[in-house]
């Protein structure tokens, strides 16, 4: 083992774009209370009247947010990253341009990036009968854009990087971000994820695949019921969530509000299978997570779950926390937060990541909605269902995202001690 000192990492800014379309707190509110941002979503092109059940952030206005330059220079995905990354930017105290440090990075995730762009282009192209592409396209539509963008709009100078690694991808961004950080490589950096995935091809592909969740015009909310009997799948959704990772002593020098400690990152791959999971390669990133942040099972209060709502992710996701925390898993609260915000693919991991660190600064657990009767292959830890746990006393959370590919990443945040 190195014995290199590895500095301590704070988290001292949140920052969402999220479909209910409030700022952070109401967020916070809305998912404590149970209450789903999902509807029926009508795709506008589609020619085969394609709807699915579906958390759109409706009420986002770029031009509002960014300004018409910026928004016209940008895809959807790169509009949510701008505006997450503004809103964390000055959640943490920050000036909003001009750091100009080359330590100061950005570390971005997303799955399927610029996708309306390229449908854009395939449907000015092949269909409206335009001679060319537009020039922007690439710009706009590469998995890098986002992070770029952030890194130009802030002026930071130092490690611009982005992530694709499917539905992990967003949680390895900020993980990899904590690892810079800690490593003393970057003072501070603007890490998370941004989704834009509403695209006519991508909603095709999920579907094709039989695993986007059943529901109509009435039943579209309670679509998505991760854990529960007789589930039928996930729902996508959109939008994008930063928070700014600092070193400790950076943060406490200049005064900042300090929500929690980010103090373990776990990263595995399960070797076996593209699509499907396995217990064996989420157990070993769990506990990666847990022991590097010094946590036994009894000190970790919540869990927020991946928990897609698919009948075989679900119950192999249960199993490894049966098997990481063993007599401590009965007592262990657990929630999947997609049953309100949807599946965000690449940008899930940091969505799920500020709610976990607001649930651990507040001392609040949000449920997983919807949830009535927990499936047979699902029981063994505390499900919380219904509305939040209110007042609870816990000292430590984890959010685990696990991708298609194998890929599994889990963070660990601890209380400010």
């Amino acid at each position: 083992m190195s014995k290199i000192e590895r500095r301590r990492v704070a988290v001292t800014g949140v920052g969402l774009v999220d479909p209910f379309g409030g700022d952070t707190d109401d967020f916070f509110a809305r998912i404590m209370q149970g209450e789903s941002a999902v509807t029926l979503y009508r795709h506008p092109t589609s020619q085969t009247d394609l709807s699915q059940p579906a958390a759109c952030c409706t009420s986002f206005s770029p031009e509002q947010t960014l300004g018409r330059a910026l928004t016209s220079a940008t895809d959807r995905y790169s509009q949510f990253g701008l505006a997450a990354a503004f809103s964390a930017w000055r959640d943490a105290g920050l000036e909003r341009t001009g750091a100009g440090s080359d330590d100061y990075g950005v570390s971005w995730g997303t799955g399927v990036g610029g996708a309306l762009t390229y449908e854009q282009g395939y449907t000015d192209f092949f269909e409206r009968g335009k001679r060319r592409m537009s020039p922007l396209t690439v710009a706009l539509a590469m998995n890098n854009a986002a992070a770029s963008n952030i890194a130009i709009a802030l002026g930071l100078g130092g490690a611009c990087l982005s992530y694709s690694v499917a539905c992990a991808s967003s949680a390895v961004s900020i993980g990899e971000a904590y690892r810079r950080i800690q490593s003393g490589n970057d003072t501070l950096v603007v890490a998370g994820g941004s989704e834009a995935p509403l695209a006519l091809s991508v909603m095709l592909a999920w579907e094709a695949m039989r695993v986007v969740a059943e529901g109509d015009e009435q039943t579209a909310y309670r679509a998505c019921r991760p854990f529960q009997e007789g589930r039928t799948g996930l729902v996508l959704g959109e939008g994008a969530a930063a928070m700014v990772l600092e070193d400790w002593d950076h943060a406490v020098a200049r005064g900042a509000r300090i929500y929690c400690e980010l103090a373990g990152y776990g990263q595995s791959c399960d070797h076996s299978h593209l699509v499907r999971p396995d217990a064996t390669g989420q157990v070993r990133a769990i506990t990666a997570a847990m022991d590097e942040a010094g946590l036994s099972p009894v000190d970790v209060g919540y869990v927020n779950a991946h928990g897609t709502g698919t009948q075989e992710g679900d119950p192999i996701e249960i199993d490894a926390l049966k098997r990481v925390f063993g007599d401590a898993a009965s007592g262990l609260a657990v929630s999947s937060t997609k049953s309100m915000h949807g599946h965000l693919l690449g940008a899930a991991g940091a969505m799920e990541a500020a709610i976990t660190v607001l649930a651990l600064a507040r001392q609040q657990i949000p449920p997983t909605a919807h949830l009535q009767q927990v499936s047979a292959d699902c029981t063994g830890v505390r499900h919380v269902a219904g509305s939040g746990l209110r007042d609870v006393a816990f000292r430590a959370a984890i959010s685990n995202s696990f991708a298609f590919g194998g890929s599994n990443a889990v963070l660990a945040f601890r209380q400010v001690q």
